[in-house]
């Protein structure tokens, strides 16, 4: 078991989200008419402008478009700026073994991060080959393992993964999510007073709702976004965005996206994948 540890007392945790940044090897290579590594490099300025140096920045996958080395290092670059450790997991855009071999960065794949009275879960559910997403047996036994014997101090727990363990927006998405997300949900549901919010990517979209007595809150993305209420695939013109979470000592959060101001939004709406 990974973990890593800060002690907060008097003031919330800062934590950055961060998701989807789809960066290729060659930063001038654009995904769907816009370029990805431009867009990130702007939310990354706009997050030490607005917010200063956070606490903590989770990235919670498909860091990469092409899962190349490259990739990988650029993103731990330039999110190294904000002068925060990160911890990121893979999307079904990654490589997990190509994220495990960036040396410079051993603790990015820790687990379980402990701050204070929060612990953050970091949960894979990338399945190598596929959109959708699956939470392994191992996966699964560890959030159970986590949530039941919390480490000493620890009240309120953030759950974060790539995938969305509720249903998307558009009809498209209807077989993209987590698949086996009841799994997840019946371990949740044992842990009301413990589990405080479950924090997602992977669909590029904003959202904010109580799903099963828990808070769920899907970040878009740092380039692209995803159109919501149709029924093929179709791009949003709306900005390249992250989120902020103030987590409290008593439980309490506050949130919200911020999206980049001014931007020349360039992408192909008639683009019907990628």
């Amino acid at each position: 078991m990974q973990k890593a540890s800060r002690e907060f007392r008097e003031k919330p945790l800062r934590l950055i989200q961060i998701t989807d940044t789809h960066l290729y090897r060659d930063p001038r290579a654009v995904l769907l008419g816009l370029n990805t590594h431009e867009s990130f490099e702007k939310i990354v300025d706009l997050i030490a402008r607005t917010r200063g140096t956070p606490d903590v920045i989770v990235g919670t996958g498909d860091i990469a478009q092409d899962a190349s080395r490259e990739s990988y290092q650029r993103f731990a670059e330039i999110v190294s700026r904000l002068n925060a450790p990160f911890y990121w997991i893979p999307g079904n855009h990654d490589n997990r073994k190509v994220m495990l071999a960036l040396t410079d960065y051993p603790n990015a794949f820790d687990t379980q991060l402990i701050f204070g009275n929060w612990q953050i879960l970091m949960l894979d559910t990338s399945s190598p080959g596929n959109v959708h997403g699956v939470l392994s047996d191992a996966e699964l036994a560890r959030l159970q393992q986590q949530l039941s014997q919390l480490p000493a101090g620890v009240q309120h727990s953030m759950i974060c993964l790539h995938h969305n363990p509720v249903p998307g927006t558009a009809s498209w998405m209807s077989d993209i999510g987590l698949k086996n997300a009841d799994a997840m949900l019946a371990i949740l549901k044992q842990y009301p007073a413990t589990v405080r919010a479950v924090v997602y990517g992977h669909i590029h979209q904003t959202l904010d709702f109580e799903h099963e007595g828990f808070r769920f809150f899907c970040t878009p993305s740092t380039c692209i976004q995803f159109k919501p209420y149709v029924e093929e695939f179709a791009l949003d013109m709306l900005a390249p965005a992250y989120r902020w979470f103030d987590l409290y000592a008593d439980g309490r959060l506050e949130t919200a996206v911020e999206r980049l101001q001014d931007y020349v939004i360039k992408v192909d709406m008639n683009a019907g994948g990628y």
